[in-house]
């Protein structure tokens, strides 16, 4: 079973249609004792960093969900979701992240820098990064288009994590994974056909595990 986590935030039921496209079950649940005993874990968020980590926070999942991505499981975070990840977030007056992976969360340059507005929204092309093949991107094209939206972005201290990056008047972080601990930026369940692929092989290996 695949435990979406509920912390007041978040595409909660977009994630959950998502997955059923890609033909898994998964629960919507902010019962510990169910996601727990799930075999696989999605962290789905939308809005500011620090509202949900607050949400998690309030509910007392934010110790629960870094044992889940930590504790070798299939585990997706989404958006809002990867950036929790993080140990900070710039966002507002700031706020500490789930500090799972090492780096920080910052917001995209100003248009009057860039030429483009913030947040980045929309369909955009992501590059693979050479050498570091993925599970979740199996049946994948190399460099597809997915949707993104989102004012900031994640910086990884560690650079052996990323998985594939996307261009927005900067070179960005767009997927990230370590072992079986797996997050993007963009939201898979609306990036169409290749995003239904991405969370059939998350499906995939969720089975899988549970098998062992």
């Amino acid at each position: 079973m695949i435990a979406i986590v509920d912390y007041g935030m978040g595409n909660l039921r977009s994630a959950q249609k998502g997955l059923e496209k890609a033909g898994f079950a998964a629960e919507i649940t902010d019962d510990p004792h169910i996601i727990e005993k799930a075999d696989g874990v999605v962290l789905p968020g939308v809005g500011a960093f620090k509202d949900c980590y607050d949400g998690l926070v309030a509910r007392g999942l934010d110790t629960l969900v870094k044992d889940a991505a930590l504790d070798g499981r299939p585990f997706l975070g989404i958006c809002v979701g990867l950036q929790l990840l993080f140990e900070y977030g710039e966002e507002g007056a700031g706020s500490p992240g789930l500090g799972v992976l090492p780096g920080k969360v910052v917001r995209f340059p100003e248009a009057c820098d860039t030429g483009l507005k913030v947040p980045h929204m929309g369909w955009n092309q992501l590059t693979q990064v050479a050498g570091r093949s993925s599970v979740l991107l199996e049946g994948v094209d190399a460099n597809p288009y997915t949707y993104f939206i989102h004012s900031y972005y994640v910086v990884p201290d560690d650079d052996d994590i990323v998985l594939a990056q996307c261009s927005y008047g900067i070179e960005f972080t767009a997927m990230v994974g370590r072992g079986n601990l797996f997050a993007v930026q963009f939201h898979p369940e609306k990036s169409q056909t290749v995003g239904i692929q991405i969370l059939r092989n998350f499906g995939k290996l969720t089975e899988a595990f549970a098998q062992r």
